[in-house]
């Protein structure tokens, strides 16, 4: 958006099924309505021109009961949720989509259907320029083991313990993608503060004691300094620097 692109959010659910952090939701205010105000505040921050929804009900995450409900993403027609997309986004023509990686992330239903039917859509559609977002659980790792070496997390509650478990998946595997297989490193480092209130607006989701909130200003730099993608038209070659460019092949 900063560079003067136009930038379209379609959102698939409005998290009705997620955590509530306590005391934040006010006395007969539903999540979902919640969420969606926080995230139309969180996109205006991040200069986004327009924002859609899908119309379908959080999943929750995986394996829950949630899963089965009729209404949700996870249950949805792969074919006819890319219909909606395509109706949503058939004025815009984009020149890129952007998309969750096939494990979502972090292996949340609701990720990972918005990877099969982005994909869908863009096949359909011959939108040539597909990326998928994704988490380089390498630098993630490095990042964490200098925060604890350093005692960057020390005296802030509960962050050591989140970092111990971050540490752990992310030598385990179970999200992100490895450096290997990521063909894209955009810098976001002069937007930090913005992405960082963007996260802040999230407040039923997100406390301000959170690792994303209270880690000191050098590691969320490290952490979030930069943003990942793959392209999956072709893998990086081994040894060769990642692309700076979204639309660059």
């Amino acid at each position: 958006a900063e560079a003067g692109h136009r930038v379209v959010l379609v959102v698939a659910t409005r998290g009705e099924e997620g955590e509530v952090v306590p005391g934040v939701l006010a006395d007969g205010e539903a999540l979902g309505d919640r969420r969606t105000a926080e995230l139309y505040t969180s996109a205006d921050l991040l200069g986004t021109a327009r924002v859609e929804f899908l119309g379908y009900r959080d999943s929750g995450m995986a394996d829950s009961p949630t899963n089965s409900n009729p209404d949700c993403f996870w249950q949805a027609d792969v074919d006819r949720a890319a219909d909606s997309l395509g109706a949503i986004l058939s004025n815009e023509q984009p020149d890129l989509l952007v998309v969750y990686d096939r494990n979502g992330g972090y292996g949340h239903p609701d990720h990972i259907q918005v990877h099969r039917v982005g994909t869908r859509w863009a096949a359909a559609a011959g939108v040539g320029t597909v990326r998928w977002v994704t988490l380089n659980r390498d630098a993630i790792r490095e990042t964490i083991e200098s925060a604890i070496a350093s005692g960057a997390a020390d005296g802030l509650a509960g962050i050591g313990e989140d970092l111990e478990e971050r540490r752990r998946r992310a030598e385990e595997g179970s999200f992100g993608s490895a450096a290997a297989d990521i063909t894209h490193a955009v810098d976001v480092g002069p937007f930090l503060d913005r992405k960082r209130a963007a996260i802040a607006t999230h407040a039923s989701q997100i406390p301000a004691d959170s690792f994303f909130l209270s880690i000191p200003a050098e590691q969320f730099a490290r952490a979030f300094g930069t943003e990942w993608f793959i392209d999956p038209k072709g893998p990086r070659r081994p040894g060769a620097p990642f692309r700076t460019d979204l639309l660059a092949r």
